[in-house]
């Protein structure tokens, strides 16, 4: 019973690291002065917020083609 459970989660988890991932770069690639920021001490907020937003795009886009 773990086992399949167990590899469906680690599938689910590596799927959402793929995609944190993939949403960083994007963001370091399109807009590098928020990531410079957001790596200062003060406040890691508009890394978040882009993050979160480059990912809702992302979601908006795949359910809009299926």
């Amino acid at each position: 019973m773990f086992n399949r459970y167990g590899a469906s989660l680690v599938v689910v988890v590596a799927l959402l690291a793929a995609a944190l991932a993939g949403a960083t770069i994007w963001l370091v690639l399109t807009d590098p002065a928020t990531v410079v920021d957001a790596v200062s001490p003060d406040d890691i907020t508009p890394l978040v917020r882009d993050l979160a937003a480059v990912l809702y795009e992302a979601l908006q886009n795949l359910l809009r083609y299926l």
